[in-house]
C-alpha cells in the first residue's frame, strides 16, 4: 500500500522540504521549513562514528548534516516538527517501489 505524501512535505529526487508547524531559528535565521538533502553512505558512516552507539544522537547528527544546521537548532524543534523531519527523511530514502 502506497502512503499519500503529507501536505507538509515537498519531495524531490535528491531532497525533501518539511514545512514546520511554527517558525523556528536555524543558523540564527527564522525559518518556516527545513530541507534535507539525500544522504550518502559517507554521511551515514560519519554520523555513526561520532556517537558511540547512541541512536538518537546519530539521527540528530545525520539530520543536522543533511539540513546544514546545528544539532542545537534541531533540538529546539517541537516534537511535532521533529517527527515531520523524520517522516520526510524516511520518505526520501525509501525505495521508489515501496
Amino acid at each position: 500500500m502506497i502512503k499519500k505524501t503529507p501536505a507538509y512535505l515537498s519531495l524531490e529526487a535528491d531532497r525533501v522540504t518539511v514545512r514546520l508547524s511554527r517558525p523556528t531559528e536555524c543558523n540564527g535565521v527564522q525559518v518556516d521549513s527545513i530541507s534535507l538533502r539525500a544522504p550518502t553512505v559517507r554521511d551515514i558512516r560519519a554520523a555513526q562514528q561520532a556517537t558511540n552507539g547512541d541512536d538518537e544522537q546519530r539521527e540528530l547528527n545525520l539530520f543536522a548534516s543533511l539540513a546544514e544546521v546545528g544539532v542545537k537548532d534541531l533540538e529546539g524543534l517541537t516534537l511535532k516538527d521533529y517527527s515531520r523531519l523524520q517522516s520526510g527523511y524516511f520518505r526520501l530514502v525509501q525505495d521508489d517501489e515501496l
